[in-house]
């Protein structure tokens, strides 16, 4: 079921929060499961992850990531280790809860950029995809590069799809973006025979337009994520997060289809021995399940709307051993609402959209790296370097030189780097 296109702005939901009866917090039960051909998939499973105010667990949020790496695991490895460091760091201090929530798609973006261009100094060749969810009470943040795809099914059974496809194969968007960068799009040639294969970025034969990682392809390929922002209701609801080895084999509704019922460790493992069972593992095979559920201590509350609101079987076990409870009456229609969503690769604008700006950014440091700036050392991110016109007012944010130049070279704007055209065409393939 599709998402409605119109959103809702989060200080209108978080202002419902308070004049409707109060939304407790909910509790949040993860599992997962992996069958490995490769070794290249990782996992980051961070229930408690940190606070929006130090020192106090009230406002503490989730963290679960998946990163399927490729050509090795050094990216993903890297990823893993860096990323959500780097997430905290570009989130400003002192925000209330409404504003920190919507600096957080920016600040995953800058993130996402600083991680490549720090691990793309070590001069490694890997690459991974990611998919990043932050979980803060009812609100659910994705971030996300590559196709390990990441599905939310509510209470009342409609499926939301929180990432987005970067296959060249199923985003013909990103296919004329590369292309118009300069490089070739399309299958392998085989001498003497057809084109075999999926489309892929030549040369360096990637079938991912974006990543961390992946030197040798080029700066076509960008690490600038897809990210989607929702607010479930206090219906709850069960996320699955799953690398290319599951969904290459099973739909959306099938994995829901055989973990349904289930609490999240056992669904885990239900969807992942599904995908492997037709052809084996024919590659690395992970699912992270995350079950947003209402506390056991909220107390049912007057409906809204004639009728029951029924809670789905498979957000009520929390273990084997509790039955499941399906007569519960709930205070809100279960409904989820989209709070923001971009897929823009441009970084400028990536940067620049979404909440006062001048507020959230530190004058003196780069948006991306964090690096202080000196006066006059920043270049904002609408400049153009060769033709620089001065905006009126504030001009920020801005960028350090080597962020600005990734920058650009991500946008298309300066040469690409990468393996020359006489790279053979098996010198990187995932």
């Amino acid at each position: 079921m599709a998402m409605a296109a119109r959103t809702v702005p989060l200080g209108v939901l978080l202002r419902r929060e308070l004049t409707n009866e109060r939304m407790e917090r909910p509790d949040v039960l993860c599992g997962e499961a992996s069958r490995s051909r490769k070794g290249e998939d990782f996992t980051l499973l961070r229930a408690d992850a940190g606070q929006r105010v130090a020192g106090d667990p009230s406002t503490s949020f989730s963290v679960f990531a998946l990163f399927d790496g490729h050509n090795g695991t050094g990216a993903a490895i890297y990823a893993k280790e860096n990323l959500l460091s780097n997430v905290l760091r570009a989130m400003p201090t002192c925000l209330s809860r409404e504003e920190w929530l919507a600096v957080l798609p920016r600040a995953l973006v800058a993130a996402f950029v600083k991680t490549d261009k720090d691990f793309l100094a070590g001069a490694e060749t890997s690459g991974t995809t990611v998919t990043f969810v932050i979980i803060d009470e009812w609100v659910v943040t994705v971030a996300s590069v590559g196709d390990s795809r990441c599905i939310l099914e509510s209470a009342d059974g409609s499926v939301y799809y929180l990432s987005a496809d970067h296959r060249f194969d199923s985003n013909p968007d990103e296919v004329e973006r590369v292309t118009a960068f300069g490089s070739k799009v399309g299958k392998m040639e085989i001498v003497g025979g057809p084109e075999v294969g999926p489309l892929r970025c030549w040369p360096g034969g990637l079938c991912l337009s974006r990543s961390i990682g992946d030197l040798d392809v080029g700066e076509c390929i960008i690490a600038v994520p897809h990210v989607k922002q929702v607010k479930l209701s206090n219906a709850g609801g069960r996320i699955i997060i799953a690398s290319d080895g599951v969904w290459d084999d099973l739909t959306s509704g099938m994995a829901l289809d055989c973990s349904r019922g289930f609490p999240s460790d056992v669904a885990a493992n239900r969807i992942v021995n599904e995908a492997i069972q037709p052809r084996g593992i024919r590659d690395d095979t992970t699912c992270i399940v995350i079950d947003i559920l209402p506390p056991e201590k909220l107390a049912p509350s007057p409906p809204k709307r004639h009728g029951k609101i029924a809670f789905n079987n498979m957000f009520r076990r929390k273990s084997p051993d509790v039955p499941f409870r399906t007569d519960r009456e709930y205070a809100e229609p279960d409904m989820v609402e989209e709070i923001f969503e971009d897929g823009s690769a441009m970084l400028s604008k990536r940067l620049t959209t979404g909440y006062a700006l001048q507020k959230f950014f530190a004058p003196s440091s780069c948006a991306v790296c964090l690096v202080r700036l000196k006066s006059g050392q920043g270049i904002s991110v609408h400049a153009n370097p060769l033709q620089y016109e001065k905006l009126r007012g504030w001009q920020g944010p801005f960028l350090c030189q080597s962020c600005h130049y990734k920058k650009e070279a991500m946008e298309g704007k300066r040469r690409p780097r990468g393996p020359s055209a006489t790279t053979s065409v098996f010198g990187h393939m995932r």
